[in-house]
């Protein structure tokens, strides 16, 4: 075999080869999605029993504090403790400072807008949220506005008499970068709390 034949027949096992890992690569990112969900599940119905340190996996830092779910859109996610890039990978996370579910003051539930958070853009004046938080109290919420702010010049308030939920992910929905200043808002008021079972 001559020398040019060989490089061209290495090139194009070479392609091959990463051909292949692309593909597993794409197969890979929904399983291990999958697996993720599957195992916050878990953890979530093990705090609900009474195991409120139950994390998701062994090297996790964050566990599981409530459910948001919105039955207008049909979506539901595992809400887990604290707000940090790692954590909103797997799932929207509660602001550490902010207010727990149903408690007086604000609730800042935050994640990412090109996942989870990407249904907000569905969301209107009127849209009800519902969170189940760890003792198994349902709160009940209304939207009552959505905007958008810029990061840089105005912040979230904390304080409320009544409980407040507030949704937050980055804007625009469909920007090619990540990181920028703008945020998609949606803020809602208490309506009711429910004692489990009820």
């Amino acid at each position: 075999m001559s020398p040019r034949r060989a490089v061209r027949r290495a090139a194009v096992v070479a392609g091959l080869i990463a051909a292949g890992c692309c593909l597993a690569a794409g197969f890979w990112i929904p399983v291990k999605a999958r697996i993720a969900q599957i195992l916050l599940e878990r953890a979530w119905h093990a705090v609900r029993a009474g195991n409120e340190g139950a994390k998701p996996w062994p090297w996790a830092d964050t566990t599981p504090v409530g459910r948001l779910s919105v039955p207008e859109l049909d979506v539901a996610w595992i809400v887990l403790s604290g707000a940090s890039g790692r954590n909103l990978a797997f799932a929207p996370a509660h602001v550490d400072g902010s207010a727990a579910p149903g408690e007086p003051g604000v609730t800042i539930i935050a994640g990412h807008r090109d996942t989870h958070f990407e249904v907000l853009q569905h969301f209107r004046a009127g849209t009800q949220m519902i969170v189940e938080d760890s003792r198994g109290e349902i709160h009940r919420y209304q939207v009552t506005r959505i905007e958008i702010v810029d990061s840089n010049e105005a912040g979230i308030r904390l304080d409320a008499e009544t409980p407040m939920l507030v949704l937050a992910t980055c804007y625009p929905f469909n920007a090619l970068t990540a990181g920028g200043p703008l945020r998609y808002v949606v803020q809602a008021r208490a309506l009711e709390i429910a004692r489990p079972g009820s």
